[in-house]
């Protein structure tokens, strides 16, 4: 039997998506590319944007021309949130919400076992409850690896609160056993996820800074990033320990989504400007050469001209490397529906062209500033370039992607690098 997945959305959905390819595995399944033909197709969704869903509904549709015969599942956010308008793309034999999605493979077999006729999708959608520690398998150099899901913050914009239900995690003693195994793999990097990574614990009794000492104690992981964390949860406490920490690296992704402390509001976030601003501001300090991202929402409800250019001097004036843009899009069930002002969406495409252009500026300007330093590299497996005079490419500790001459013997591995203009990987993503 052949599996083929397909992964959108945020590095949570890609850990999910390969602690199931590990399950299908071991039951004697074969991966093969989405782009094949397989016996069964598994998406894993996303609702944080209505393009999200359109590109969910286009790899469905691409799934059942493959193969009419084959099982397509859909799983994860969208699937949560709308089972309905997807039960309604013919070929979907599986809907999963997030509570009940890691029990695919047993549902799966089941009904194979039974072999009945199917005339509509087996759906569940049971509110999200239970917590699966996962992590991802597909790379020999880092891993994304799941210690947290859920959010109990209800932002009036976003749709994850009702996709992914409450913020909920394991206790330390098995996150950290999960990270040994991880490191029995040989993984050199491990990068945190999570839905709202900072409330770790919270209803364990347990704090995310005991987590991140745990782990910098464990032998054979060289590195660990933080996805994500909220900037009214990155204490002092925790950039002063990564900044002391034997493998946490100097790169942080502290979304901000509105420069103007009247949408913070709107947005029910949990911090104004001021605070935002002071937490970059000790970062800075602490780890001048820090790479910190940020995310940004343009377009919300209420963001005049006048708003959104204050938004846009804020974020000019912070030491932020680069920014992850989106514009805002209408989630189905969020408060913010009934927010005033709405702005058209040609100029939320506008502005969000805006803050893309002063995000290229702040990436160029911050690999200017690091340009004749030496910073560590965590060369990856693949050969860029030319068959001739292949390339071997990683990222530095504090995310900048350079490239040298492809060694075999280096694959894996940590080593210092010059940051110099010929060693710099030009026009890359810029992904955390």
């Amino acid at each position: 039997m052949k599996l083929a997945t397909h992964t959108l959305g945020c590095k949570l959905n890609f850990a999910e998506t390969s602690h199931l390819q590990t399950q299908f595995q071991e039951a004697g399944y074969q991966m093969v590319d989405f782009r094949e033909v397989a016996d069964v197709y598994v998406i894993n969704t996303c609702t944080v944007t209505s393009v999200a869903e359109k590109k969910c509904r286009n790899a469905i549709r691409q799934a059942v021309a493959l193969n009419p015969q084959a099982v397509v599942a859909v799983i994860g956010c969208f699937a949560q949130n709308d089972a309905k308008q997807i039960a309604n793309i013919p070929g979907v034999d599986i809907i999963l919400g997030n509570d009940k999605k890691h029990q695919l493979l047993s549902i799966l077999s089941k009904m194979q076992a039974e072999k009945s006729a199917k005339h509509s999708p087996l759906i569940n959608t049971d509110q999200p409850q239970s917590f699966q520690l996962s992590y991802s398998g597909d790379d020999r150099t880092r891993t994304f690896f799941k210690i947290q899901d859920g959010c109990d913050y209800f932002c009036t914009y976003c749709a994850i609160p009702f996709a992914r239900g409450r913020s909920r995690s394991a206790n330390i003693a098995d996150t950290l056993a999960m990270a040994r195994k991880i490191a029995e793999r040989g993984t050199k990097e491990v990068v945190l996820t999570g839905v709202n990574t900072g409330t770790f614990g919270q209803h364990t009794g347990e704090h995310f800074i005991d987590l991140l000492k745990g782990l910098d104690k464990i032998e054979g992981i060289l590195r660990y990033r933080i996805s994500s964390i909220e900037p009214n949860l990155i204490t002092d406490e925790i950039v002063d320990f990564v900044a002391a920490s034997r493998a946490f690296l100097p790169h942080f992704h502290i979304p901000l989504q509105a420069g103007s402390d009247k949408v913070l509001k709107m947005m029910h976030r949990h911090y104004d400007t001021a605070l935002y601003a002071n937490r970059l501001e000790h970062i800075k300090a602490v780890m001048p050469h820090a790479c910190i991202a940020a995310d940004v929402i343009t377009g919300f409800n209420g963001e005049d001209d006048q708003t959104f250019q204050q938004s846009k001097q804020f974020i000019q004036s912070l030491p932020i490397s680069y920014l992850h843009v989106f514009p805002y899009s209408d989630r189905p069930n969020t408060a913010a529906l009934k927010l005033p002002e709405k702005i058209a969406v040609p100029i939320r495409k506008a502005r969000s062209l805006e803050l893309h252009t002063l995000s290229d500026k702040k990436r160029f300007s911050f690999i200017q500033s690091q340009i004749g330093s030496t910073r560590t590299v965590l060369w990856e497996h693949t050969p860029h370039g030319s068959s001739d005079a292949p390339m071997m490419q990683g990222w530095t500790d504090n995310y900048i992607r350079l490239q040298r001459p492809f060694d075999e013997g280096l694959c894996g591995t940590i080593t210092p690098y010059p940051i110099t203009n010929s060693t710099i990987v030009e026009n890359f993503a810029c992904e955390d």
